[in-house]
C-alpha cells in the first residue's frame, strides 16, 4: 500500500499502512498544546502547518503516574506505554484503505480513573475493527489535576472551572465533525464510547450541551452502574484551593509555574490508601454540567458491566470466610443487611465465597438496569444491557476472573496484544463481541445474521445479554432485584463495586 495522505483542515497529513487494507494515522493535534498560560484553560483550535506532516507515530500521552509492566489483573497491554508529556492533545485514526466514505465511525474515550490512560494503550488499536468497515478514533484527555481541578481563581478567570478534560474529548469530537470525511467517515454516524473514566465520560457528554449533535450512538461499558456522586462547583473549589496549598502555591500563576511532575502524584489503584482515587472527576460547574439537567442526547445506548469489576481492586473479593461476608453485608446495608443475608444464604466459608461473588455480580447487574431504569423520561431511543463473564486467561486467572476492563481486547479484537494463553474460545469470543460492537456503531442494534438474539433492555425486567462462554439472555432474581430498587429508593447506593 502507497503511503496514505489525507488533507484536514489544519494540513496534510501522512499516514502509515497498518495492514494490507487498514491506514494508520497516528498523532493528530486536536487542540493546541495546554502549556504554560493555557494550563487550565478551556482547548484552544490547533495551529495550521506547511507541507505534509508525519502521521506515522504516537503522540505522547498525557502526564500520569506510570507502570509500564502493569499492576495487579492489569498487564503491560492495559496501560499507557511510550512517554508522557503536558502537550498531549492528540488522536489517532484507523480507517479502511482509500476509497470508502460515509462509513460509521466510533470515538473511544479511555479509561484509567481520571487519573492515567491514553489513547494509544495496546489494546485500543483500531485497525481490526477498521477492518471491519469502521472509522476508529482514539483521543487523549488532560486528566487528574491538570484536567479536573476547580478553583475559585479559576472560576474568575472564565466564569467556571474544572472540566477541562471534558472540554478537550469534545474538542476532539468538533475536529472529527469538521475533519473525519477525508478518512471515509460519516460525521452523521459518529459512536462515542468508552470504558470506566470513560464510561463516564460518555455519560457525561450526554447530559452537556456543547455536546449535542457531536454523536449519534454511545456506548458505556463499567460506568452506568457506577453511581458516583458529582461534586458541586462549589466543593471542588474547596478541594482546590486545599491542592493548591499542599503545592505551596498562593496563586495560580504560581500553580501554572509549577513543574508538571508536582502535580500529577496520585494513589495506586491497588493501593487501598487513606486518599480517594477518584479525587479529581468531572462535576457540576454550571456550564457543562448542570445538577438539573436531564439527558439532552436521546440517542440508542449500549451499556453494562464484567461479571467481577471488584477483583483487581478487592484483595478480600471472593475470599471472605463466612463472618467476614455476614459483617461486611450487615455494614454495607445497615438495618437491610440480614434480609439480604437470607437471599445469599452461606452456613461455611466456601459458601460463603459463592455467597459473596453472586452478590457481587448481582448488585453489579441491578445498579446497571437501574440506571437505566433512572434515566430521565424523556429518553425514548433503544438501550441493550449486557453482562460479560469471561475469565481472561494469564495470571492468576483463577482469582481475578472476569475483571474490570478485561473485555476491551475481545471488543477489539487485540488479543495478539497480550502474551497470555488465548484458546480458540477466546478468538471465538472476540469475533463474536466486535461483531455486536459494529452492528450496534452501524446501526444502534447490536444484532446481527449468524448471532444470539440481543434483546432491547425493558424497563422493570431484569434481562441482560451474557457475553462470555454461553451467550444469551440471562435474568437476574427478581427478588434480589426488587431488594436493590427497594434499597436504592431509600437512599442506599448500589454500584458495580
Amino acid at each position: 500500500m502507497a503511503q496514505p495522505i489525507v488533507q484536514v483542515t489544519e494540513g496534510q497529513l501522512a499516514g502509515r499502512a497498518a495492514s494490507d487494507d487498514v491506514s494508520a494515522f497516528l498523532g493528530i493535534p486536536f487542540a493546541a498544546p495546554p502549556l504554560g498560560e493555557k494550563r487550565w484553560r478551556p482547548p484552544a483550535p490547533p495551529a495550521a502547518w506547511q507541507g505534509v506532516r508525519s502521521a506515522g507515530e504516537f503522540a505522547p500521552s498525557c502526564p500520569q503516574p506510570m507502570s509500564p509492566t502493569g499492576f495487579g489483573p492489569w498487564s503491560s497491554e492495559y496501560v499507557v506505554q511510550g512517554v508522557t508529556a503536558e502537550d498531549c492533545l492528540y488522536l489517532n485514526v484507523w480507517a479502511p484503505a482509500p476509497g470508502f466514505a460515509k462509513l460509521p465511525v466510533m470515538v473511544w474515550i479511555h479509561g484509567g480513573a481520571f487519573l492515567g490512560g491514553s489513547g494509544s494503550v495496546p489494546i485500543y488499536d483500531g485497525a481490526p475493527l477498521a477492518a471491519q468497515g469502521l472509522v476508529v478514533v482514539t483521543i487523549n484527555y488532560r486528566l487528574g489535576a491538570l484536567g479536573f481541578l476547580a478553583h475559585p481563581d479559576l472560576t474568575a478567570e472564565t466564569g467556571s472551572s474544572g472540566n477541562y478534560g471534558l472540554m478537550d474529548q469534545i474538542a476532539a469530537l468538533q475536529w472529527v465533525q469538521q475533519n473525519i470525511d477525508a478518512f471515509g467517515g460519516d460525521p452523521t454516524q459518529v459512536t462515542i464510547a468508552g470504558q470506566s473514566a470513560g464510561a463516564l465520560s460518555v455519560l457525561a457528554l450526554l447530559e452537556a450541551p456543547p455536546a449535542k449533535g457531536l454523536f449519534a450512538r454511545a456506548i458505556a461499558q463499567s460506568g452506568a452502574g457506577l453511581n458516583l456522586p458529582i461534586p458541586s462547583l462549589a466543593a471542588a473549589e474547596t478541594a482546590g484551593r486545599s491542592f493548591a496549598e499542599a503545592k505551596g502555591a498562593k496563586t495560580i500563576a504560581d500553580l501554572r509555574a509549577l513543574p508538571v511532575d508536582q502535580l500529577i502524584a496520585a494513589p495506586n489503584p491497588g493501593a487501598g490508601g487513606d486518599e480517594p482515587l477518584l479525587q479529581f472527576v468531572p462535576i457540576h460547574d454550571g456550564k457543562l454540567l448542570s445538577e438539573k439537567a436531564s439527558a439532552l442526547a436521546d440517542v440508542p445506548l449500549m451499556t453494562g458491566l464484567t461479571a467481577d469489576e471488584g477483583s483487581g481492586f478487592n484483595p478480600l473479593y471472593g475470599r471472605m470466610t463466612l463472618s467476614q461476608f455476614q459483617t461486611q453485608v450487615r455494614k454495607d446495608y445497615g438495618s437491610m443487611g440480614d434480609e439480604l443475608l437470607g437471599l445469599y444464604p452461606a452456613a461455611t466459608d466456601a459458601e460463603a465465597r459463592l455467597a459473596s461473588l453472586q452478590l457481587t455480580r448481582d448488585r453489579g447487574v441491578a445498579a446497571t438496569l437501574l440506571w437505566l431504569e433512572h434515566r430521565a423520561p424523556e429518553v425514548r431511543a433503544p438501550a441493550y444491557a449486557y453482562l460479560y463473564d469471561h475469565a481472561e486467561p494469564g495470571h492468576d486467572a483463577e482469582r481475578f476472573a472476569a475483571f474490570h476492563s478485561s473485555e476491551l481486547p475481545y471488543v477489539f479484537k487485540t488479543l495478539d496484544k497480550a502474551p497470555r494463553p488465548f484458546t480458540d474460545r477466546d478468538h471465538a469470543l472476540a469475533n463474536l463481541m466486535s461483531s455486536y460492537w459494529v452492528n450496534f456503531i452501524r446501526g444502534g442494534d447490536p444484532n446481527g445474521s449468524g448471532l444470539p438474539a440481543w434483546p432491547l433492555y425493558q424497563a422493570g425486567h431484569g434481562d441482560v445479554m451474557e457475553l462470555g462462554d454461553h451467550p444469551g439472555v440471562q435474568q437476574i432474581d427478581s427478588r434480589k432485584y426488587e431488594f436493590f430498587r427497594r434499597y436504592s429508593q431509600g437512599g442506599g447506593l448500589v454500584s458495580l463495586f
